[in-house]
């Protein structure tokens, strides 16, 4: 008997942020990645810049939008639909920085321990550093234990800024080393 196998429509687009252009992918259900061109990661993940999907996809029409929002200080959370392929344990790391309220901060050990499990600090750095969905899932918000940015696969500068960029919105300041 032979094997069906369906192949998954993937939608591409490209949009400008003040931290440079973004790579939006999504599938017919949710997006799949929103990843900073040029990045020291993006450059793992792709080396070259792939052709956008000739289909428009409504999905990434919405997180253009609500990027745009956030990036505007209009918008704090988003509503846009997205999955996470990974593991168990990646899943469950991913889930936890929706915790982190919009503006603040956390380090690797507390996420660490709010996952249940302080020992397990270097796979939740490397699971961090391994979110596909930048700016969305809040990877910025997980810091140094001593208030260092460390870490951030959209290249620290962006990590600083998107930080900053919260703080102001806010209204308050945060200090970072």
């Amino acid at each position: 008997m032979q094997k069906m196998t369906t192949i998954e429509t993937v939608y591409r687009s490209y949009c400008d942020s003040p931290l440079g252009e973004l790579e939006i992918t999504a599938n017919e259900n949710a997006i799949t990645a929103v990843l900073f061109v040029g990045s020291w990661k993006q450059k793992e993940y792709q080396p070259e810049r792939k052709p956008e999907s000739p289909e428009k996809s409504e999905l990434i029409s919405q997180c253009i939008k609500e990027l745009r929002e956030y990036f505007d200080g209009k918008r704090q959370t988003f509503e846009v639909p997205f999955e996470h392929n990974g593991t168990a344990f990646q899943l469950k790391v991913w889930e936890k920085l929706f915790e982190i309220p919009f503006g603040q901060t956390i380090s690797y050990q507390e996420l660490s321990r709010r996952i249940g499990n302080e020992k397990a600090i270097r796979a939740v750095g490397t699971t961090n550093g391994s979110n596909k969905i930048g700016i969305i899932v809040p990877c910025h918000r997980v810091i140094g234990k001593n208030g260092t940015l460390v870490g951030y696969g959209g290249d620290l500068w962006r990590k600083k800024w998107l930080l900053e960029h919260e703080q102001n919105v806010l209204g308050t300041n945060l200090t970072l080393f």
